[in-house]
């Protein structure tokens, strides 16, 4: 990366290739502001007097963007990959026994513990190119249950966690009430029980007015099994009021939809939409036991899928019937939940991947459509343009869709495409790293969406402000230290 100095408050970034209007386009420099913004983009030749920042052998793309994220889950990583004795004659291993795995993590962190692993979760987040994160968080009290004085203590050191690293960040604060319906109290589930609407909505409010850079607040009841119907009532006619997005596990195990139908005679997503929860502000994380009947459901109200294919493989939970999704035009996004590995291009190729280890048959997501046709780019002049492998790039279109603008959209955050208007959060690409090395500008978004290693995002910039520089984190040495230090006390 160089620069030409100039004193001109703008700044022209100049990769090789830039990605506008779902095709990679070269000679184009993207324009930002002294406050991040970008004000267009444009052809190298026009412009003017603009500082000018040269990314040679690179690619630049929009930031990607994180729906679901446990950040303090990140301590779990190979922790978790044996069959436990105890199971072993019972059945074998599942999301339940895992969690249990999860709890004892859970209750042994302290304030501190949680600001150091979701630092680290957060720096392989900035080091593969994502520049906004949902914090689906939960850990509201001390590991006995007692509140802090502050009810909003651990929000906020997750907040601060990614102000360090640079990222923006979606803080949606979860409501949790019981361990299930007709289920005895856990006393591994303390930190995260608030058993009132009342109580969890003055703390949503003490964090709403709780200023914070690039960080704002959204909804999170947990599922139907952890917060009862009225309860859920209550908090999303709140949401409503205030225009919040909505998050919530839905149907991510068998067990969730048996128990909802036993509670309340209808499955999670039949509940939903009955009582009128679902909405273009309600994202269902997971979503996976559903009947093709309860699909439209989400078509028919503009609610959002977050489909987290790498920890869904990891708990053994299922696959997320993406196809059926996209063939009633239900957007998804995609997130990282438990962090067993940080690569939102592995989630979105998985969701591909997975249908056709199920289908056994390739290019199960292409658009059916004959004639696949890009965007348009704001630099053309009217012209759209068919590529070569049409089928091959619609696909890969569709699944940078999931990790980029479908993001955006689901925990409103800026950014998810390079327009004008939008804050400068990019990353970029070696051109010349090994896993795309050959690819042509008709097939490089392909190639990155199927194959690009973590190791080829070089530069990530986050409101035109650089926190990712030739492959290296400005505190990356810190935050590891800090962490190693972390998992030695937690596991030892």
């Amino acid at each position: 990366m160089t620069s030409e100095t100039n004193p001109t408050a703008k700044i022209a970034w100049l990769p090789d290739l830039l990605y506008t209007g779902r095709r990679f386009v070269g000679g184009v420099a993207l324009v930002c502001d002294a406050s991040g913004e970008i004000v267009r983009l444009s052809r190298a030749a026009e412009l003017t007097d603009e500082k000018r920042i040269r990314l040679s052998d690179r690619a630049l793309m929009p930031g990607m963007i994180n729906a679901h994220s446990h950040a303090f889950q990140r301590v779990l990583r190979g922790r978790t990959e044996y069959r436990t004795t105890v199971n072993s004659e019972a059945g074998g291993d599942s999301f339940w026994t895992w969690r249990e795995k999860m709890y004892l993590a859970a209750t042994r962190l302290s304030p501190e513990d949680i600001f150091d692993a979701s630092r680290m979760a957060f720096l392989e987040m900035a080091l593969s190119g994502i520049t906004a994160v949902g914090e689906f968080h939960y850990l509201h009290h001390a590991s006995d249950g007692t509140p802090y004085a502050d009810p909003n203590l651990l929000a906020k050191e997750v907040v601060r966690a990614a102000r360090d690293l640079g990222l923006r960040i979606a803080m949606l604060r979860v409501a949790y009430a019981r361990s299930g319906f007709q289920t005895e109290p856990n006393p591994q589930q303390a930190r995260f029980i608030e058993e009132n609407p009342d109580a969890y909505l003055r703390n949503l409010n003490m964090l709403i007015s709780a200023p914070a850079a690039s960080a704002w607040v959204g909804v999170a009841p947990h599922s139907v099994r952890a917060v009862p119907l009225d309860y859920l009532r209550e908090i999303i006619d709140y949401a409503k009021q205030l225009d919040l997005k909505v998050h919530m596990h839905v149907a991510e195990q068998p067990a969730e939809v048996s128990a909802c139908v036993e509670e309340y005679g209808r499955t999670p997503v039949a509940l939903l939409e009955t009582e009128g929860f679902l909405s273009e502000n309600f994202t269902a994380v997971h979503a996976i036991h559903v009947t093709p009947k309860a699909i439209p459901a989400f078509a028919r109200t503009g609610a959002i899928v977050c489909a987290c294919p790498t920890t869904e493989r990891n708990l053994g939970d299922g696959v997320v019937p993406a196809d059926e999704y996209f063939k009633h035009d239900v957007p998804i996004c995609l997130g990282t939940d438990s962090h067993a590995q940080i690569d939102l291009l592995e989630d979105a190729r998985e969701l591909e991947y997975h249908l056709r280890l199920q289908r056994l048959e390739r290019a199960v997501l292409v658009d059916r459509n004959p004639t696949v046709r890009e965007g348009a780019s704001p630099l053309d002049e009217g012209e759209n343009s068919t590529l070569p492998h049409g089928r091959v790039s619609a696909i890969a279109s569709r699944l940078f869709d999931c990790a980029t603008a479908n993001g955006a959209h689901s925990i409103g955050a800026p950014g998810g495409a390079l327009e004008p208007g939008q804050p400068a959060d990019f990353f970029t690409v070696d051109l010349n790293d090994p896993s795309i090395a050959g690819a042509s500008p008709d097939d490089l978004l392909s190639s990155i969406v199927f194959a690009l290693s973590r190791a080829a995002v070089r530069e990530v910039v986050v409101g035109g402000k650089p926190i990712v520089s030739d492959g290296r984190h400005l505190i990356q040495e810190d935050v590891i230290e800090k962490f190693n230090e972390l998992q030695k006390r937690l596991w030892s």
